[in-house]
């Protein structure tokens, strides 16, 4: 097979033995969510060789078996052909069968198809889906981006022969099989955009404790890769002591601290698995048993399991309808900011069909079948049509004028975004600055969700928060029942008085079990009686896998008159530097006339403009052309 310049190509597969009944004809389409690999950057950390890759081919495909339905593949051809592909009722899994010499050759001489006697899911696994707020339809249907960096440590090194090549393309067709599977059930994609491999030894200790080196890596990338990215990975060469094959920071994508995940060995298909699931982590999924309703959730069909699912199936295909609940909520919950943001700077080199406008392009809506969705008509090769102003983007359609939303704000600590009247691209999506008020001020924006007591118990334990005294009586103590965390030595510290609202979480008429987590040690139950009335005063230590305590309040929560929580102390709201956009003060936030966004920047109101929204800039009415547009301009699609 050859490549072509329209990035698409098509191969027949014949199987050694009989796993096959007739020979398979996958349509494949360049993937266009991997950086380029032409060129090896070593760089030097205390001595120890960094590898990171930059430049390259493009042999990562997505694409389908010809003239079958419900079928799809995930192949790469840069060291020899490896990868998976369905027929809507199997999976098959493709490998190597001799070592591949580290120069690329597109002739493949020898490969091998097992076939894997799995049953392709059919549908979304039905379940009883949370109660949620049904948010704005750009939420589900606009392309959410994931832009991640893969790390690949020293024994992933070692099991590809010590070569950096088949490191690096065993790292990208893994990420080439996830962002197949998320792009198909969650209209997200898995961008690959920065990589570094460990060829000498560890910059941290791997060991068998999934969760001890997850801290550790975490650790490296805040304070060691300055490359930007919502998620950093770990792909390992070795087997981690844990009944899962990775763990990853529950809801951490878009934080540097906890926007990452560790990931076991394995052959491409379950490391992609593995991968889904710690990054499903990061977008707010759950292990389907750590739900109230998990039976509900796991899939009834006990010959594939769902990926979310903790009980050894092989390679599961789909997202049970579960687990995308609880990816929706977390983006209608505000969650996951970053992932509305397509990436403006790729390592690819420029080229016509992989999505992004590029150097020298006027458009480019992607590979055929993407272009026949959408932009096509206005876009061919790279060039717009006549009188066409754009091909796509939130803005494009009947070309947007000034002021119109493009995507809506969903919840009260975010920011609508409106068109600018000279793009198609609907601006950079932000949230409001940590401090201000939501819920009809009951609570405090956070991370760009609304915080208050009551919310976080009623998602942990069903009902509301505690009377204040509760607080005052117990977190005083200094104990598992109360208490303001633990220091270094595991040992419990005592809240300050000023401080009790934001230590361990105490709710009332609270259940056995949370919703989320595992139950550590005995649930805290104190019944005080208070101005004539009984006061129920309960809270647990729901602890998640990556470690987290749910049982305590969270950061960002109200904890008095312009206080908020941060590290379990009660802060004014000052120290969240709200008045620092321009054109704020104590007072006065952008002029009175804008909203001050995470991004320390004025998103000023209709009819103002400037970086203080100072200025009377009001909206014209809009008035219909004279006659048929004629520009024909480079567009920021």
């Amino acid at each position: 097979a050859n490549h072509t310049t329209d990035m698409n190509v098509s191969h027949v597969f014949k199987c050694v033995g009989t796993c096959l009944q007739t020979p398979q004809l996958l349509n494949l389409f360049c993937a266009a969510n991997m950086m380029n690999d032409s060129s090896n950057l070593v760089s030097c950390r205390e001595d120890v060789a960094v590898i990171k890759f930059q430049g390259g081919e493009h042999c990562y495909y997505h694409g389908h078996v010809r003239g079958v339905q419900r079928s799809w593949a995930a192949l790469s051809t840069c060291h020899g052909l490896q990868g998976m592909f369905s027929d809507g009722n199997f999976s098959y899994g493709i490998e190597p069968l001799h070592n591949i010499s580290d120069q690329v050759s597109m002739q493949l001489k020898y490969s091998s198809i097992s076939a894997f006697y799995i049953g392709l899911l059919k549908a979304v696994t039905p379940c009883i889906p949370l109660q949620v707020r049904r948010g704005p339809r750009t939420v589900q249907s606009e392309t959410k981006y994931v832009e991640l960096l893969v790390v690949n440590d020293y024994e992933l090194f070692v099991q590809m022969r010590r070569s950096a090549p088949q490191t690096r393309n065993f790292a990208k067709a893994v990420v080439n099989m996830a962002d197949a599977i998320y792009k198909e059930q969650l209209n997200t994609r898995i961008v690959l955009v920065a990589m570094e491999t460990w060829s000498t030894q560890n910059m941290v200790s791997v060991g068998d404790d999934p969760l001890v080196t997850l801290r550790d890596f975490m650790k490296y990338r805040k304070e060691n890769i300055k490359e930007k990215s919502d998620a950093a990975h770990l792909l390992s060469g070795r087997t981690f002591q844990s009944r899962s094959s990775g763990t990853a920071y529950i809801e951490g994508i878009c934080t540097p601290a906890r926007g990452g995940g560790v990931n076991e060995y394995g052959n491409v298909g379950p490391m992609a698995i593995t991968l889904c699931q710690s990054l499903g982590q990061n977008l707010g999924m759950m292990w389907n048993k750590d739900r109230a309703t998990a039976g509900d959730c796991k899939c009834p069909d006990p010959w594939l399991g769902c990926i979310m699912e903790d009980t050894g199936y092989y390679l599961p295909r789909k997202f049970s309808r579960c687990s995308v609940e609880e990816y929706i909520q977390f983006l209608q919950q505000g969650g996951g900011s970053c992932l509305f943001n397509k990436p403006n700077k790729l390592l690819d080199p420029p080229e016509c069909g992989n999505g992004f406008v590029e150097q020298g392009e006027e458009c480019d809506c992607g590979s055929q079948v993407d272009c026949s969705r959408v932009g096509g008509a206005c876009c061919k090769k790279c060039t717009l049509t006549h009188d066409a102003m754009c091909s796509n983007g939130l803005c494009c359609s009947r070309c947007k004028q000034r002021g119109v939303i493009c995507r809506d704000a969903v919840n009260g600590c975010d920011v609508p975004e409106t068109c600018t009247g000279d793009s198609s691209k609907c601006p950079h999506n932000v949230h409001k600055l940590d401090g201000y008020m939501c819920n009809s001020g009951l609570g405090r924006c956070y991370g760009g969700r609304c915080k208050t007591r009551d919310a976080q118990c009623q998602a942990l334990w069903g009902h509301n928060a505690a009377d204040r005294m509760c607080y005052e009586k117990l977190n005083i103590e200094g104990t598992e029942r109360g208490s303001c965390g633990q220091d270094s030595s595991h040992s419990w510290i005592q809240c300050n008085k000023q401080d009790v609202l934001c230590g361990f979480l105490l709710c009332t008429n609270i259940t056995a079990k949370p919703r989320y987590g595992d139950l550590n040690g005995e649930i805290t139950s104190l019944t005080i009686y208070h101005q004539n009335k009984y006061l129920d005063c309960r809270g647990g230590h729901a602890v998640l896998e990556d470690g987290t305590d749910l049982g305590y309040v969270e950061d960002g929560t109200p904890c008095g008159p312009n206080m908020m929580c941060l590290d379990h102390r009660c802060l004014p709201v000052t120290t969240f530097n709200l008045s620092s956009c321009p054109g704020s003060s104590s007072s006065h936030i952008c002029s009175d006339h804008g909203t001050c966004s995470n991004e320390v920047k004025c998103i000023c109101d209709a009819d103002y403009t400037g970086k203080d929204c100072s200025v009377y800039d009001p909206i014209p009415d809009p008035q219909p052309p004279d006659g048929p547009e004629k520009y024909k301009g480079s567009q920021h699609i």
